[in-house]
């Protein structure tokens, strides 16, 4: 968290910037600046003030504001639909570990290979966000059989939804769950695939391409427009000053684009390894507990431990 890294620290930091990115644009506002001050000192008649109301700056402000606004309602929504996913998980694994009776020795088995589903299905959530392909990291939560039928489906996380539901209600036909149990599980089954749907709205939902071209040709013509207006009061500042305030409008922009789909492997993004690694930890958590409904008493089964060490956030 930025709270906890030193002021200082905080100031100079280069990664997790919007620094790169704009750094080309700005270069070209310094030059064009440069050679504009060049020219008024060559004599030349560059100086026009009446070109600072081409775009207003409040004009310009306004729309700065939407945009990272919008952007970054995107990211909170994102975050806060993760976050209902861990909880809904936990309740969810919470309740099959708890209500589901164990009368054979293989029910522990399948409680424990449901519960790791749930962990996958918030993988496989993640992966199809990223459209990235299943790997490992999906592996150690299933039979190699479903691994393998995974490859072939279009929609990963929903055929896990469909190996959770259809579970459930084997369990509940063979009476170990009763129809108010099955109900309630159902229920917070339905909120995960509710949260994958609000996932795929903020990625299938661009910023409109057309309100994105309008921006970026208000921001360069106002960098650039600035020029004429101050060049004949700085003279040979002329660059850097607009440099300046050219980094500030473009970081704006860029920090608004780098937001707006919070899914990927930006340094700003969510850091969804980390969501994904922390579900795992508590699955196992709760799998080293004995539920009072457990009739059967086997070896402790053994946790997935690769999966459970966390990956750096970015």
């Amino acid at each position: 968290m930025e709270n906890k890294i030193p002021w200082f620290q905080v100031l100079f930091r280069w990664h997790g910037s919007v620094i790169p990115a704009v750094l080309p644009r700005v270069c070209l506002c310094i030059g064009f600046g440069t050679v504009i001050a060049a020219l008024e000192q060559a004599g030349w008649a560059v100086s026009w003030p009446v070109l600072g109301s081409l775009v207003p700056s409040i004009v310009l402000g306004l729309l700065l504001v939407f945009r990272t606004n919008t952007a970054y309602e995107r990211f909170w929504e994102g975050r806060k639909l993760w976050g209902t996913l861990v909880n809904t998980t936990r309740n969810l694994a919470r309740q099959i570990w708890v209500a589901v009776e164990e009368t054979e020795a293989n029910d522990r088995a399948a409680k424990i290979a449901a519960l790791r589903l749930l962990v996958g299905f918030a993988i496989a959530m993640k992966l199809h966000l990223r459209q990235e392909p299943l790997h490992p990291e999906l592996e150690a939560m299933m039979s190699p059989q479903q691994f393998a039928q995974l490859r072939a489906m279009n929609h990963p996380p929903l055929e896990i939804a469909f190996w959770t539901a259809d579970y459930l209600q084997r369990c509940h036909r063979q009476g170990q769950l009763n129809p108010y149990q099955l109900s309630a599980m159902i229920d917070l089954l339905d909120k995960t695939v509710d949260v994958l749907g609000g996932c795929e709205r903020i990625l299938k939902t661009p910023i409109p391409l057309a309100y994105s071209i309008h921006l970026k040709q208000l921001l360069m013509l106002y960098c650039l427009s600035l020029t004429f207006q101050v060049v004949g009061s700085l003279h040979w500042w002329t660059g850097g000053v607009v440099g300046l305030i050219s980094f500030a409008v473009f970081g704006i922009e860029e920090i608004g684009i780098e937001i707006e789909n919070p899914f990927g492997h930006d340094p700003n993004d969510l850091p969804l390894d980390a969501i994904c690694c922390t579900m795992a930890r508590n699955i196992e958590d709760l799998i080293s507990l004995s539920p009072s409904s457990c009739q059967w008493q086997g070896p402790p089964p053994q946790p997935v431990g690769h999966v459970l060490r966390a990956r750096e956030s970015p």
